[in-house]
């Protein structure tokens, strides 16, 4: 366990993406990167249906003193094969004449703090707060062009061998068909991290939003959630993941895989 607990702390998060309130530590920077393949992914906005492949997907961790860091999360290349269309609001922007479309993903940026370190009997505290930047693009099918703003309050406990970590928090999500409209949901996100030898860890999560509109929600800010169980494994600064994915609602993705690494480094000297 003394072996594991730090490298935990340092690089929590692929394949989650519940965040654990540990930082990685100051003038350190973590460095991610992945790809996933998800079945029947819905976009309401849109109309369209199909099957989606990410790749690659980046991550960017700096950490700018021992309880703050700094996160930037993106991708480079969403591809959908079209399985449907269907009428929706903005359908009529859609520049998509074949099977398929492809775009980037877009950039969330965002500030960790972590309040209170783990004690014997007490969990790690901190607070979260993110900015989802509009990089794809609705004339794809794969965007909103909207901005959403997300901000969590994250806790996390050790118990032996297995770290548990929850998020719960709110999101501001813009409306794509008016400006002067939002939908505030609500996020939550509950994971577990077991090690089951000196460098290898079994981990799953449910994580998602929950909309609390009354009546129907605005295309794009419905309600999600995800199951992802999978495993990691650490050799030295890097490690490697891979996890299935299941969609628990009727408008989430029926099932999905992902893998990637990571790769942890002292970037500069702590201030």
């Amino acid at each position: 366990m003394l072996v594991w607990a730090p490298m935990s702390a340092s690089a929590q998060q692929r394949p989650l993406v519940t965040e654990d309130p540990e930082t990685i530590g100051a003038g350190r920077m973590l460095i991610e990167a992945g790809i996933d393949y998800t079945r029947d992914v819905e976009y309401p906005a849109s109309g369209l249906t199909g099957h989606l492949r990410r790749f690659p997907l980046i991550g960017i961790s700096m950490g700018i003193g021992d309880i703050g860091e700094v996160q930037i999360d993106g991708g480079l290349y969403n591809r959908l094969s079209i399985t449907d269309r269907r009428p929706a609001p903005l359908a009529h922007m859609l520049v998509v004449p074949g099977n398929t479309t492809s775009h980037v993903e877009d950039l969330v940026v965002g500030t960790k703090v972590r309040l209170v370190s783990e004690g014997a009997s007490r969990p790690s505290l901190g607070l979260r707060s993110a900015t989802r930047l509009p990089m794809a693009s609705n004339e794809s099918g794969l965007g909103l062009d909207t901005m959403d703003f997300y901000s969590s309050l994250l806790v996390a406990k050790t118990v032996q061998s297995v770290r548990f970590v929850g998020n719960i928090g709110l999101g501001i999500l813009g409306d794509p068909t008016r400006g002067d409209r939002q939908n505030d949901v609500l996020t939550y996100g509950l994971s577990f991290a077991r090690a089951v030898s000196q460098n290898g860890e079994v981990v799953g999560e449910i994580n998602g939003r929950k909309d609390t509109r009354r009546g129907e929600p605005p295309p794009g800010t419905e309600s999600r959630s995800m199951l992802r169980v999978g495993a990691r494994y650490t050799s030295g600064a890097w490690r490697a993941d891979g996890a299935l994915l299941f969609g628990l609602l009727s408008q989430d993705p029926s099932f999905g895989v992902t893998a990637g690494f990571t790769y942890v480094f002292q970037a500069f000297p702590a201030p």
